[in-house]
């Protein structure tokens, strides 16, 4: 059949006038919808995005680096003792080099202020019960430590394990306190790294829990929050800016600025 240019008019109209009233109702029905960039979805704490009136609530923690996809993988390190293996010998070298002249006690480690600084808990780590050392670091070790703690953080974070501090076990020992320590710890060195002000050890069976919210968190076991910490420092032992050795006995990795 042949259509004459008023059918052909008529029949094109109504074809205009349908796809108009189909594209209207979908505009209607979208138009609360709200396309994040990746960037604004990337800087989201704790899983929560708030744009205009509109929060956005995920159910996994999500990346600093990327929002799509699963959670990274915790991969750990081959071996501890091979991936660590900075023995006090090699650590010592690094202290003498960076480190200050090691202060006999306490009071004159605390009027050497010029050159260490007070390393007390903050929201990236965690200072134990010290009994044998006390919190100071010179100030290129004081950044290693607030570092490895927001690194660990992040790890954390986009593994999407609940936040946890790292500890802090042992930091600046005067000769006094080395003294007292090997009363009661034979294998205690004399020359030890902590006299330099460079040194600290984080403890790797215990962590503190970071609470965001009132809401039940899921449990963590130790070695995985150990594995990732391995991650961590093994980056930082790569980059240069540290020495670690994985202590077996006193349950912590020995670290040395560099």
């Amino acid at each position: 059949m042949q259509l004459n240019k008023h059918t052909y008019l008529n029949g094109f109209t109504l074809i205009v006038i349908i796809l108009a009233l189909g594209r209207c109702g979908y505009d209607y029905k979208h138009k609360n919808d709200v396309t994040l960039p990746e960037d604004t979805l990337a800087v989201a704490y704790e899983g929560r995005v708030a744009v205009s009136q509109m929060t956005y609530q995920f159910s996994t923690p999500m990346s600093f680096k990327s929002v799509k996809g699963m959670p990274h993988r915790v991969y750990s390190v081959p071996d501890f003792s091979n991936t660590f293996p900075d023995e006090n010998d090699v650590q010592l070298i690094a202290a003498d080099e960076n480190g200050v002249r090691p202060p006999k006690n306490r009071e004159e480690a605390e009027r050497r202020m010029e050159d260490l600084v007070f390393v007390g808990s903050n929201p990236y780590f965690y200072i134990d019960n010290l009994k044998q050392s006390i919190p100071y670091l010179v100030p290129k070790a004081s950044m290693l430590l607030q570092d490895i703690g927001k690194s660990f953080y992040d790890s954390l974070y986009v593994k999407g394990i609940p936040l946890h501090q790292i500890i802090v076990t042992s930091v600046l020992r005067t000769d006094e306190d080395v003294a007292r320590l090997k009363r009661f710890n034979h294998n205690a060195t004399e020359n030890s790294c902590h006299r330099y002000g460079t040194t600290f050890d984080i403890g790797y069976n215990r962590y503190r829990t970071v609470s965001t919210s009132e809401e039940p968190r899921r449990q963590v076991r130790n070695d995985t929050l150990k594995w990732v910490l391995a991650e961590v420092l093994r980056d930082k032992r790569a980059a240069g800016r540290c020495y670690v050795k994985h202590e077996v006995k006193q349950g912590c990795f020995h670290i040395t600025v560099r």
